[in-house]
């Protein structure tokens, strides 16, 4: 096929818009004979076997739980219809895994009906600041992919902050007096209380009247440049993906969320699509790949389809995160929303990632607060106290794969 990528995805937004014209056509009875909307069978749409459920190269629907959840909290992930989960840092194993270790964990689950198919690392501090004690903690990485290879789980997820800012983040009410999740490079006034989806600690009383963007490094972890941080994440990534690889285990990087220039003091190495080239091409290996963020292709400026095909194209998407934003200045000055009413095209990006048959889980993360989930705290709170909203990033998520993997057998 001659078409650059360029062209594929301007085609496939076509196709998009052309299907969805033909199928409104047939269901609102308005085809006629000859028209584009006739298919082989009339106006009325081929049929497909449903229900239509996540398969061996489809999308795997996946949620947080920590490793300690209750079997009554797990059977409330099965109700929504989930059946892989993700394990977060905070909830994880210490370093160094064991296949024994993470087994147990595994077994748990399975017991349950759940899947365990993503862990995250705990923060490697030591190689992102090339601080005492780097080689030892990445044999501990190296260890611990072995440990999960052994024990078949698929992805290991982690990040390479030199700091994120969350400073910069604070509380804004959206439809319906839903809490949105506001980002400002430039604003100063203070944390909101409100983000209990992340662990925030509260900014020192003097430097309230301070815009994130200029405030001072932390003590202890300091200042750092871009090329001193692309050098520890090189001898990092050198070290262990060959590893990985070995172990038949896939690993994948968050990118900066928020991908503001300068954190702190510290220079951000994940925060354009630039990095992320350069990321993949440190290592020429599946198993160094990335987490396609379609939310955080957007907060900086790049069109998240065409992120999406030049990673993709790679084998490099290990892991995704789904959900939309509005853009004000890329990287300094978004809103977070509803994944209904943002401006990623939520529809042609699962599509995309059906056609290409991506595999691996699909986390539909960052549901906004809503009044349910304050007056029903405990019912979420293996995931932040946002059960509700969660049911419906979750429920969103579904239809747009069912519809996509509908027109794919159509």
């Amino acid at each position: 096929m001659n078409n650059n990528r360029r062209d594929f995805i301007k085609k496939s937004a076509s196709l998009t818009a052309a299907i969805s014209v033909s199928g409104l056509s047939a269901c609102t009875g308005t085809g006629k004979k000859g028209d584009a909307s006739e298919n082989s069978q009339g106006s009325s749409p081929k049929k497909v076997q449903w229900p239509i459920l996540d398969g061996p190269d489809t999308p795997k629907l996946i949620l947080t739980c920590p490793r300690e959840a209750t079997p009554e909290y797990m059977r409330m992930l099965k109700q929504i219809g989930i059946d892989y989960v993700l394990i977060q840092w905070q909830d994880g194993l210490p370093l160094p895994w064991t296949e024994s270790g993470i087994r147990t964990i595994m077994d748990r689950f399975k017991a349950e009906g759940l899947t365990v198919f993503n862990m995250m690392l705990p923060v490697v501090s030591n190689s992102i600041y090339n601080r005492e004690g780097r080689d030892e903690e990445i044999k501990q990485v190296q260890d611990s992919l072995r440990a999960a290879g052994a024990a078949g789980l698929p992805i290991i997820e982690y990040n390479f902050y030199a700091h994120r800012l969350v400073e910069g983040y604070y509380h804004l009410l959206g439809r319906g007096g839903a809490g949105y999740t506001a980002f400002d490079y430039s604003r100063t006034g203070g944390i909101s209380d409100n983000l209990n989806w992340i662990n925030l600690k509260a900014r020192a009383a003097h430097e309230l009247n301070t815009a994130p963007k200029d405030l001072a490094p932390l003590p202890g972890i300091g200042a750092y440049t871009y090329e001193q941080l692309w050098d520890n994440l090189t001898y990092f990534l050198k070290a262990v993906i060959p590893v990985a690889e070995k172990a038949g285990v896939r690993m994948s990087l968050h990118p900066n969320d928020p991908p503001v220039p300068v954190s702190r003091g510290s220079q951000q190495i994940m925060g354009t699509f630039n990095d992320w080239k350069r990321l993949i091409d440190v290592v020429d290996s599946p198993s160094n790949g990335m987490t396609y963020d379609c939310g955080v292709s957007n907060e900086i400026g790049e069109d998240p389809l065409e992120v999406l095909d030049y990673l993709i194209s790679r084998d490099r998407i290990n892991h995704v995160h789904y959900r939309n934003c509005t853009v004000e200045i890329p990287r300094e000055k978004y809103v977070e929303v509803f994944t209904d009413t943002g401006t990623v095209d939520m529809f042609a990006v699962m599509q995309q990632l059906v056609q290409r048959k991506y595999k691996f889980g699909l986390y539909p993360e960052h549901p906004r607060s809503l009044d349910y989930d304050k007056e029903h705290p405990g019912r979420g709170n293996n995931i932040g106290g946002n059960y509700a909203g969660f049911v419906y990033t979750t429920a969103y998520a579904r239809a747009m794969m069912q519809a996509a993997l509908t027109i794919e057998k159509r």
